[in-house]
Parts: structure tokens; sequence; C-alpha cells
């Protein structure tokens, strides 16, 4: 039996978060990034919403004799979807991919009132730089769509519990990308 792999867009494509060891870079076609609300959240995450003209590099992991306990617990507020015939990858092999998606009708663009967690956007941006480089963090903020709900400075404290050291290069990338898009940044 083939282990099934999961499509990370956001925190997963930093390994940093996780330990599902077999991992490659991929690409899907026909979903996009996008930051929304949730009932089930008091802030803004994110999501994969379907677009058909579009695509969202991120990165593929083998899900260990199928055990999906562990990620199905850590993306709670997700369902699963099958995006075999989605994803591109240098895996080198067939394989079953699933993507995790809030459901549709149950996610909103975020309003002042959820905002992002720059502890969140620092995880997701760490993940990008060392998979794809400078170029992968471009495309990141350039095709995730959302920013214009404001970006809750919580470096200090973190509130997002993945959150990450990070270095003073890629607190710079992240400032500069949210500064580049206009996003507004709010103390906490």
């Amino acid at each position: 039996m083939r282990d099934p792999f999961f499509f990370g867009y956001g925190s997963l494509v930093n390994k940093r978060t996780h330990d599902y060891l077999d991992a490659h870079k991929a690409e899907v076609k026909g979903w996009r990034r996008a930051w929304r609300r949730s009932p089930l959240r008091a802030v803004s995450y994110l999501t994969a919403v379907p677009a058909p003209d579009d695509t969202a590099l991120g990165l593929i992991a083998g899900v260990p004799g199928g055990d999906w306990a562990a990620l199905d617990q850590r993306e709670r507020a997700y369902q699963r979807h099958d995006a075999t015939s989605d994803i591109s990858h240098a895996a080198g092999r067939k394989l079953d991919v699933a993507i995790y998606a809030i459901a549709d009708g149950h996610h909103h663009p975020p309003t002042d009132d959820n905002p992002l967690l720059l502890s969140y956007i620092d995880v997701v941006v760490q993940g990008y730089l060392s998979e794809f480089g400078h170029e992968g963090v471009q495309h990141f903020f350039e095709t995730t769509e959302g920013w214009h709900a404001p970006v809750l400075n919580d470096r200090a404290a973190p509130v997002y519990s993945r959150h990450q050291v990070l270095s003073a290069e890629e607190k710079a990338l992240v400032d500069e990308g949210i500064s580049r898009l206009s996003a507004r940044v709010i103390a906490l």
C-alpha cells in the first residue's frame, strides 16, 4: 500500500511545524490561497479556494500508513479534498494527494474583527523561503487574497501555536512583503 500525501500551502510548507519527512516541492492547479475567517476561530487563517485559472506553490508530504488522525486534528477546521489530479510534483512516482480547505459556506473574507496573525505569516514565509527562495516568498504574497485585513503584530507574544524563531533577514522579508501590499499592521 502506498502512503497517501497531503498538499500544504501555508504553515505546512514550513517543515519545522511537522514531522512528515517524505516531503517534496509541488504545485496545485485550480486552487488559490486566501485569508478567511471562520466561526471556529477568532482570527483569519489561510485556506484553499477553488480557482480554475490559478496555481499555488506548496509542499506535498507523505502520511505514513495512511494514518490521518494527527494531521486531521491539526487541520480540524478544514475538510480533506482529493487533489490528486490537480498536483504537479517531482516525487518521481504516482501519488494520491489531498488538500485541506475550509468547507464551502463555512468561511468568509476577513474583517477588521478577524485579523491575520503576524506570527502565522512569519511561519508561512519562513517555509516558502526555505523551500522556494525569495521567488517563492514573492509568489506567496502575490497569489494570496485577503490582505485587506489588518495584521496583528504578535511577534513579541506569539498567538500562533506553531510560531517559529525567525532570523533578522526572515523578519525583514515578511515586513517588506506586508509593506509592499500596503497591509495594515496593528498592535497586539
